[in-house]
């Protein structure tokens, strides 16, 4: 990895988003971060700059297109081109069918997938230019099971999946790698309050694996891609 590369990481002030900032920042990349709430991505930014790395940030939903695209070219303004994406923004409804409304459906599907798309098409044609980059998107194994409850939820990360493999093969060539990171249960506030999803948490996935995982991946040479990692519990 080239000092100092910058990567800009989505749902980055909670969970799994806020651990896999910390590693990037602490591996040496110039951090861009966000999510909804500029307050929190304020508070981020205090926090990473207290450890010394390099960040930017500002609050944007990344479902919409027009936020979306402002927030990647206000923080690549600022931390220069993003070298690294990591699309982790997500939301977990977890109900039964019948209690699932259209807007749950639509947020989760505006956040889990819609945003993947618009991140990505505000990111990649600086990426084609250079010749380098990498786009990791944050799945689950949802994306491979379903779950009781997660009608919305795994039909969203079977399309981030999907997603990952088509534009892995559309962008290869480019040298441009696409990774998807598919986490089993992860002690986060996203699972956490969920009546349909009992885990205990001293037994499941913390955020710094998957940050560490992302990490890893990201070190493989250039020539070398995993373009999907499943990390599980060893003993849940």
């Amino acid at each position: 990895m080239p000092p100092l590369t910058s990567a800009l990481v989505t749902g980055a002030t909670r969970g799994i988003g806020r651990a896999t900032a910390f590693a990037l920042g602490r591996a040496g990349y110039r951090v861009g971060v966000c999510a909804r709430t500029q307050t929190q991505v304020d508070a981020l930014l205090a926090d990473l700059k207290r450890e010394g790395i390099d960040a930017a940030g500002v609050g944007a939903d990344v479902g919409d297109p027009g936020q979306a695209a402002g927030a990647v070219e206000q923080i690549a303004a600022a931390i220069g081109e993003i070298g690294v994406l990591v699309n982790n923004a997500g939301v977990l409804i977890a109900r039964p069918i019948e209690e699932m409304t259209l807007e749950d459906w639509d947020v989760t599907m505006a956040t889990n997938v819609r945003s993947l798309f618009l991140m990505t098409r505000a990111v990649l044609p600086a990426m084609r230019r250079r010749r380098e980059g990498t786009i990791v998107n944050v799945a689950s194994l949802a994306g491979r099971n379903g779950f009781a409850g997660g009608t919305a939820y795994s039909a969203s990360k079977h399309a981030v999946l999907g997603f990952s493999r088509s534009l892995m093969l559309e962008v290869r060539k480019d040298n441009v790698r696409v990774i998807a990171i598919c986490p089993g249960s992860v002690d986060t506030a996203l699972l956490q309050g969920q009546p349909m999803l009992q885990s205990d948490p001293t037994r499941i996935l913390r955020p710094e694996d998957v940050a560490e995982t992302i990490l890893h991946a990201l070190r493989l040479p250039a020539r070398a891609m995993v373009s999907e990692v499943d990390i599980r519990p060893t003993n849940p």
